[in-house]
């Protein structure tokens, strides 16, 4: 299995480091990653991180079977769906489940809905 994790921060690392571990994984490429992240992986550059298009075209481009998006501002754009929408397995929430993570007006408002108690909050 070779697997993308797109990303460059310290979650990433972490990713890429224990997904280097797994006898099942063949290979893991980080974009666009970090000088770290370099020396257990190799690193692709990729220059907006929540254009979906040039995702899915660098997943296709290296042929990989699954992508792991870790930061959360790609995943509120949407990334997860456009490269699940080119066929290539995606790990990470689709742009509305991402909403609960990234905006806190939407997440207290689904937990006023479901009757979950939280702090109150003003928008």
């Amino acid at each position: 299995m070779q697997i993308l994790v797109l990303g460059s921060g310290a979650r990433e690392h972490a990713l890429v480091k224990a997904l280097s571990a797994d006898p099942g994984v063949d290979a893991v490429v980080a974009a666009p990653g970090n000088p770290g992240i370099g020396l257990i992986a190799r690193c692709e550059p990729l220059a907006d991180l929540t254009d979906g298009a040039a995702v899915a075209a660098l997943a296709t481009r290296l042929g990989v079977d699954l992508v792991v998006v870790g930061p959360e501002v790609p995943l509120v754009a949407g990334v997860a769906d456009v490269v699940r929408a080119a066929g290539i397995d995606c790990y990470g929430p689709s742009a509305a489940a991402a909403q609960l993570e990234g905006s806190k007006a939407f997440a207290k408002e689904v937990m006023s809905a479901a009757d979950v108690p939280t702090a109150l909050a003003q928008v």
